[in-house]
């Protein structure tokens, strides 16, 4: 299962998934997964990476348990071999072929093939997944003989597949086909009100794992909530095993995060201290600041360094108010002054 994990283990006897989060978005993707998994059409998964569609494709096969679930990734399907990883290959049908090999879609016989990333299957070969889809058969390569198999079709893309039928690089005909169910994924920055038991559900998946245990702090917490996620729940599901890693002492430092959200923090400090004009009217003299840009040009140490000397020159080195600003705690500032020997 990916990284983007974000469904919870059911009891054995239940084919109810709940996927962690109480958001409107979370209770509509469970009724849809119920609904989806009622019958064998094909069902289209839409969203960002990262936003976790594997894992819905799992939770409809589950739901309703049938043969085998096998994950296709189209996008690793290159070259003159893609046809046979697909379809499966007789002997002798083409140099290097010693034996006769199964396909992935015949694996899939009886269960489920989940297509992922379908918008970055070539042409030549969407034809024949449209063949699969109507007719329910496939051919290996070198075979005469055309096989029949059973199979639920499940497809999921990042990209939008309507555009890419008016560029001409998706077939319309597959695209109706596989549109028959469809379920958007809406990306983590759109229910953050999910973030913190995500974060809880990572952290007992991790601690059975046998990552360190730890309990990130109300600073952390707050870090996550205002960092927009790009990767999704991938990312935090990456960051919560980073911070594990490196938790050996119980001593997590901000300097932990990864460098993308020290860098957010870092350039949230200095928006938050130009846009702070209530230090004005109290009779601050506030400096003009930029923002670091998000380049090789500055360091993310040095772009939180200043940052926190903006700050104490606003404040005149009151450090309460300076922190404040940052929005950090008095204690926090403190260690990064002497770190940035700025004491």
């Amino acid at each position: 299962m990916r990284s983007s994990e974000i469904l919870m283990n059911p009891a054995p006897s239940t084919v109810t998934h709940l996927l962690v989060g109480v958001s409107p978005q979370m209770a509509s993707i469970r009724r849809l997964i119920g609904k989806a998994s009622r019958n064998r059409l094909p069902v289209l998964l839409l969203g960002e990476s990262g936003t976790g569609k594997e894992v819905v494709a799992r939770a409809i096969h589950e739901a309703n348990p049938r043969g085998r679930f096998v994950p296709i990734d189209c996008g690793s399907l290159v070259g003159t071999l893609m046809e046979s990883e697909l379809f499966g290959h007789v002997k002798g049908s083409f140099s290097g072929a010693i034996e006769s090999k199964k396909g992935l879609v015949e694996l899939a016989d009886g269960g489920t093939a989940f297509f992922d990333e379908i918008g970055d299957l070539p042409l030549e070969m969407q034809v024949k997944l449209l063949r699969l889809i109507q007719e329910r058969e496939f051919r290996a390569v070198g075979a005469v003989q055309w096989r029949k198999v059973d199979l639920r079709i499940i497809a999921a893309t990042h990209r939008n597949l309507k555009a890419e039928v008016d560029a001409g690089r998706f077939r319309q005909d597959l695209f109706y086909r596989l549109n028959v169910v469809s379920i958007k994924l809406p990306p983590l920055r759109e229910h953050m009100q999910d973030l913190e038991p995500l974060v809880e559900h990572f952290l007992e998946t991790g601690s059975d794992a046998g990552l360190p245990a730890f309990r990130p702090s109300r600073e952390i917490l707050d870090t996550f909530l205002d960092y927009h996620w790009p990767g999704n729940v991938r990312e935090l599901k990456n960051c919560i095993e980073r911070l594990a890693a490196l938790n050996s002492d119980s001593a997590l430092q901000m300097a932990d995060l990864p460098s993308a959200l020290q860098y957010h923090r870092g350039a949230n400090g200095l928006t938050a201290l130009a846009a702070n004009a209530s230090l004005a009217d109290a009779g601050y003299s506030l400096p003009e600041v930029t923002l670091a840009p998000p380049s090789p040009v500055i360091s993310l140490p040095e772009s939180e360094r200043q940052a926190i000397s903006s700050a104490l020159a606003a404040t005149r080195g009151e450090r309460t108010q300076a922190a404040r600003i940052l929005g950090i705690g008095r204690t926090t500032l403190y260690r990064k002054m002497k770190a940035y020997r700025l004491v």
